[in-house]
């Protein structure tokens, strides 16, 4: 469910018409609504009643402070994958008790930072990466608490490029490795073993996955238990899915019940990491029309977005469901949405079929609050689009809109020098 509904024909986010939206802020632009956000939080939680668990919203999905703030009110944890993504967590008011350090490549800065602020645990995803968190917390009179990734081997029937818990897999180790590993930080002063983690991707719309990486890590830690290692927490990742098109994911409240009867003997903690299933639907890409024309056969419908703000089509074939702002015309065309930048894989969507448009007109992007403006950009030195959060009659300006001036912020036409230690030159001969 989500709060962008007609309101006499006419496109509201909650209560405010996104033409009136568009016309104070410009487009491209993002809106996202308070309402949805707090239902599906409400949902989700809702689900999970009954077992000892921790939601930690997946900041990769989303990382406006605006929205982080309002999940940090709802009593969220957080999912981060880097050291910018916990400075904005900390800065939207964000406990770092309730943080999950995730990521298969954390910089020495990254894990002193993340150890410093006291986050609730770091997974790790290598050898060598336990290795540098105890370098790092030993050299900080610390210890790290740490969980490994398992990468559990089950294939999420999702897109390829999001697929992380297949055996070829960059992300997380193998059990038999996690045992090894596992036995390495019990007996290291630098470590402190919190739990088991994992995550087998993302946009899935099928418990059953679920359910078989569960049983597999659950095996594990019946293996580590009676070895003597305590493990107080397991973290079952996210990945659920949301309806773009024709899928059909489960309902929150069907995984939750799957979830708590596969760990109904598991006497820890429970993590989740949703991003995707909060955000997705709560969020929307509101741009205008510039042009319409046609080559050959091929209708197109020009339009100020680009892949520069939503990279979804063009990097996976997302589809996301397009539709006029205004009342619908009766008349329809099959066209190709596409924006200004100059690339062939610059589009929204391919031979879609809409309500006849023509420039000027406002199109609504459906499905656009999850891996939209996070995954934007500034190729074509086009500027990033403004952000704005919906709550009831009154919009809050989330991010302003960037400018020409913020493209170029820290670059220099002239850039001063610096001599580095220059090698005496050779003699020939």
């Amino acid at each position: 469910m989500n709060h962008f509904q007609r309101k006499r024909g006419v496109l509201h986010a909650e209560d405010i018409p996104l033409e009136e939206l568009a016309n104070a802020y410009g487009t491209p632009l993002y809106v996202y609504s308070t309402a949805t956000l707090r239902r599906h939080w409400a949902v989700l939680e809702g689900a999970l009643r009954g077992i000892p668990h921790l939601t930690c919203y997946a900041v990769k999905a989303n990382s406006n402070l605006a929205v982080l703030s309002l999940f940090a009110r709802l009593g969220a944890g957080f999912d981060i994958v880097s050291g910018g993504e916990l400075y904005r967590v900390l800065k939207a008011g964000g406990d770092p008790r309730k943080v999950v350090y995730s990521g298969v490549g954390k910089r020495d800065d990254e894990i002193g930072f993340a150890l410093k602020r006291g986050v609730k645990v770091v997974d790790i995803e290598s050898a060598e990466e336990l290795a540098r968190v105890s370098i790092v917390a030993r050299r900080l009179k610390r210890r790290a608490p740490v969980a490994l990734r398992v990468n559990p081997a089950v294939d999420p029937k999702t897109h390829p490029y999001i697929s992380t818990g297949l055996k070829e897999s960059k992300f997380g180790v193998g059990a038999d490795e996690a045992r090894r590993l596992y036995a390495l930080a019990a007996k290291d002063p630098g470590l402190e073993i919190k739990g088991v983690a994992m995550h087998i991707g993302s946009q899935i719309t099928d418990v059953s996955p679920f359910l078989d990486a569960i049983e597999r890590v659950l095996a594990m830690v019946k293996d580590l238990e009676a070895q003597g290692i305590r493990i107080g927490h397991l973290d079952v990742g996210g990945g659920l899915g949301i309806q773009y098109q024709d899928e059909e994911p489960p309902h929150p409240d069907a995984y939750g019940k799957a979830v708590k009867n596969a760990l109904r003997r598991f006497d820890g903690e429970v993590l989740l990491e949703p991003g995707r299933v909060l955000v997705g639907n709560a969020g929307v890409l509101v741009t205008r029309v510039l042009y319409r024309k046609k080559n050959g056969r091929r209708e197109f419908v020009v339009v100020d977005a680009a892949m520069t703000d939503l990279v979804r089509p063009a990097l996976y074939g997302a589809h996301h469901a397009i539709e006029p702002v205004a009342p619908p015309a009766r008349e329809e065309m099959v066209c190709d949405v596409v924006g200004p930048v100059c690339e062939s894989s610059d589009f929204l969507a391919r031979k879609e079929r809409l309500p006849a448009v023509q420039g000027g007109d406002l199109l609504c992007v459906r499905s656009a609050g999850a891996y939209g403006f996070a995954m934007s950009s500034n190729y074509n030195s086009r500027p990033r689009a403004a952000e704005v959060l919906v709550d009831g009659d009154t919009a809050h300006l989330a991010r302003e809109r960037e400018t020409v001036a913020d493209l170029v912020r820290g670059e220099m036409a002239r850039p001063p020098g610096r001599r580095f230690g220059a090698r005496k030159r050779r003699e020939i001969g």
